[in-house]
């Protein structure tokens, strides 16, 4: 068998995470077989589908390296891969299934179906459609029909029985047919349903295997009497497990982040999310941990995948994603980094390379996300300094760090090299012409040119300012410390 999989999001809003994992998981089985991975857009909810979100989902694809074979912009033989360009092929399988006595047309109002839904709670039973409007005699039928009653086109259930299937990630999954009602397949408006449409596109899009998360468990007993009506192979199913939140509920905004296009503007990139995405649900061996999207490609499978819900945890995706800004050569990290903050706003371009190499070198291990470049590095892009009050409070606490700040100041000024090694040179030395030890130079003349107590090494903080900047930050912060201390200010 060829394997052919699908990823068919809605273009109602952003690529969600739990999304962008299902999407993995098809790419992954598609490739790991010499498949093919569908892209399908089911826009059938024109109130609410926009080419705003079309264009995110296509690019969230594009940046964490998923490819379509078939699809939008791809193509294909099985198009076109719009839902709301298939209507023709939805009213053509609906009047088939209506011929062949397995679907009828239903003229309950909204308004009809909310009382009896209300009336069937009070009486504590299951809310479902009661059937009647196929009982109809064709009399009565006849006569909506020519009073041109909107109608839409329920299922015909076939008797009661037992539907089942084999999971792939979670076994044997059973229900019983009495539990579902005749469910709509055509609205009034003519659109299909979801359960209606999804088994009409797979069908005529070959898909052998339906890789989806758990919450598409109570839709699959409905599709798979929908392929019986048909009398069509069913494909086979995966229901991947849900994502929780820390606290254990399903993931929504109110965990922070939850949208990929999010999580790229918070500055982590793609290698990391595809990295950490494989990891909610799947494991290798149970130990490792890092892997590229090629290596998933060939070691990726099915059945390793859980059926437990799989935790988001934001701190492991911070793990992951700082080591493979490490894993990167450094002229890939730095026009990473270069490409973040001119995306904030922040042009390099007549900065050095050195510069610009120095800069992502000195944050070092701290940079965990790319957003941690403008975060470490901020003393360095702005001219305006910022400074803690806490990191300030504490040089206010230093006896005569005012003097000393000055008089590094001038030490600095007279170097005329002013690189990394003159500038460690002419600290020490300061330090040893005051009996200090070299900290008690460094710990104030950090918060004077950063502002921060925690910050890059001293010497590349200098040396990335320039001598202007270094300079100007030592004598304004002596002078504050020497008006604050005397009361002044």
């Amino acid at each position: 068998m060829s394997v052919r999989v699908r990823f068919a999001p809605s273009p109602t809003g952003h690529l969600h995470v739990g999304g962008a994992r299902t999407a993995l998981y098809n790419y992954l089985f598609a490739r790991a077989h010499g498949g093919t991975f569908v892209l399908r857009i089911e826009d059938t909810d024109a109130a609410r589908s926009t080419e705003e979100s079309l264009g995110g989902i296509l690019d969230g694809m594009r940046w964490l390296g998923l490819q379509w074979d078939e699809g939008p912009e791809a193509g294909g033989a099985h198009g076109p891969y719009f839902q709301a360009e298939r209507r023709d092929r939805y009213h053509a399988h609906a009047q088939a299934l209506r011929e062949a006595g397995r679907a009828y047309p239903c003229w309950c109002t909204a308004e009809e179906l909310e009382a009896r839904r209300q009336e069937q709670v009070a009486r504590n039973e299951a809310p479902r459609y009661d059937g009647r409007c196929r009982t109809l005699d064709e009399a009565t039928r006849r006569r909506f029909e020519a009073e041109g009653r909107p109608s839409a086109l329920r299922f015909a259930l076939p008797p009661a029985g037992e539907v089942a299937w084999d999971d792939i990630v979670r076994g044997r999954v059973a229900w019983q047919s009495e539990v579902l009602d005749e469910f709509v397949i055509l609205r009034s408006d003519g659109f299909p349903t979801y359960n209606f449409a999804c088994v009409v596109d797979d069908h005529e899009m070959a898909i052998t295997h339906v890789i989806r998360g758990d919450d598409h468990i109570s839709n699959t007993p409905r599709q798979i009497l929908l392929y019986q009506a048909f009398g069509w192979d069913t494909p086979l199913f995966a229901h991947v497990p849900m994502i929780l939140g820390a606290d254990g509920t399903r993931l929504s905004k109110r965990h922070g982040a939850t949208s990929v296009g999010a999580w790229r503007e918070l500055g982590f990139i793609p290698e990391a999310m595809i990295n950490f995405l494989a990891l909610l649900g799947w494991s290798y061996d149970g130990q490792r941990e890092l892997f590229s999207l090629a290596d998933l490609e060939q070691l990726f499978r099915l059945e390793r995948v859980g059926s437990n819900p799989a935790v988001f945890d934001t701190q492991k995706l911070e793990w992951v994603n700082g080591q493979h800004l490490k894993l990167l050569p450094e002229p890939e990290r730095v026009a990473r980094v270069e490409a973040f903050l001119a995306h904030r706003g922040y042009d390099l371009t007549s900065r050095p390379a050195e510069w610009r190499a120095t800069l992502v070198r000195a944050i070092g291990d701290r940079l965990k996300t790319l957003a941690d470049a403008e975060t470490y590095g901020a003393f360095a892009l702005r001219d305006t300094l910022e400074t803690d009050p806490q990191a300030w409070a504490d040089v206010l606490g230093r006896a005569e760090a005012g003097p000393r700040l000055a008089r590094l100041a001038d030490r600095l000024a007279a170097d005329a090299e002013f690189s990394l090694a003159s500038l460690e040179t002419a600290l020490r030395g300061l330090a040893s012409e005051l009996d200090v030890k070299a900290g008690d130079l460094i710990a104030p003349a950090r918060v004077a040119l950063t502002g921060r107590k925690v910050s890059p090494g001293i010497f590349e903080v200098m040396w990335l300012l320039g001598r202007e900047r270094t300079l100007a930050r030592l004598r304004d912060a002596s002078a504050r410390w020497a008006a604050e201390t005397s009361g002044v200010a």
